[in-house]
């Protein structure tokens, strides 16, 4: 299995076992929780959980009652996955899966395109996500927003280092966004919000729908009580909802899920 040395590394570090339960991170988790549980077909079905970390969404989704398949390339995090009542977790690689055709329902790639800069291999785990899935079932891929470095950066007061701006002006032009320090993420890809519609369609995925997580919410929401689970809360959550597919939005929006039928 191919993985480059500085994902690889990163991720053993072990910050995404907890990534999600923290901060804006909050967010994000939730807004996915919420509109995958719109898409996914009924439980009890099977779901393969593709670059699917330490299980945080495997975990309620077995809870859900999915018959979940985690498959990730980071050893820390298919054992931590694999202690997961009712996951059954394996190592394995998006572009390659090991699973036979027509194998799920429901394929989630939340994760692996962050990391695949070269269409061709984005592509290939699309083809690959619609092999696995029977007809009729559901693919659904997470991507960052292009622009989300340069809001990041700016909210944490990084802008203003020469090395962080030459870095985020290269990924606003080219996508790619260069490791520079654990703490600004790993090599990655930012998707424009428009070309992952034509990536869904070169893997034969026709009709996607996109939907933005946490629309402008991410830059705020990590304070004054938004996350904490009230009634500001739930209120953060519906009003995020009413403009999910709205297009103007998606550049403004950290991740967005796109989601197509397949045939």
């Amino acid at each position: 299995m191919e993985t480059i040395a500085a994902i690889s590394e990163y991720y053993a570090r072990g910050g995404e076992v907890n990534r999600l339960n923290v901060g804006r991170g909050r967010l994000e988790f939730l807004r996915t929780q919420d509109v995958l549980r719109r898409l996914l077909p009924p439980a009890p079905v099977r779901v393969l959980d593709v670059g699917g970390g330490a299980g945080v969404h495997a975990r309620w989704l077995t809870a859900d009652g999915y018959q979940v398949r985690l498959v990730d390339p980071v050893p820390s995090h298919v054992e931590h996955a694999g202690e997961i009542v009712g996951v059954d977790a394996v190592l394995g690689d998006a572009r390659r899966l090991d699973e036979p055709d027509d194998f799920c329902q429901a394929t989630l790639l939340l994760g692996p395109l962050y990391h695949l800069t070269q269409r061709r291999e984005r592509v290939t785990a699309l083809r690959e996500a619609v092999r696995v899935t029977a007809p009729g079932g559901i693919v659904v891929a997470a991507t960052i927003s292009r622009y989300a470095g340069l809001y990041d950066t700016l909210v944490r007061g990084r802008y203003l280092d020469p090395e962080v701006r030459r870095i985020t002006a290269t990924e606003i032009v080219t996508g790619v966004h260069e490791p520079f320090d654990q703490d600004l993420f790993t090599l990655a890809y930012f998707h424009h919000p428009d070309e992952i519609v034509g990536e869904f369609a070169d893997a034969g995925l026709t009709e996607a729908t996109r939907y933005a997580l946490e629309g402008g919410a991410w830059l705020f929401a990590d304070r004054d009580g938004w996350l904490d689970g009230d009634e500001r809360t739930a209120g953060l959550l519906e009003a995020l909802r009413a403009v999910e597919q709205e297009p103007s939005l998606f550049g403004i929006t950290s991740h967005l899920l796109t989601a197509a039928v397949v045939k």
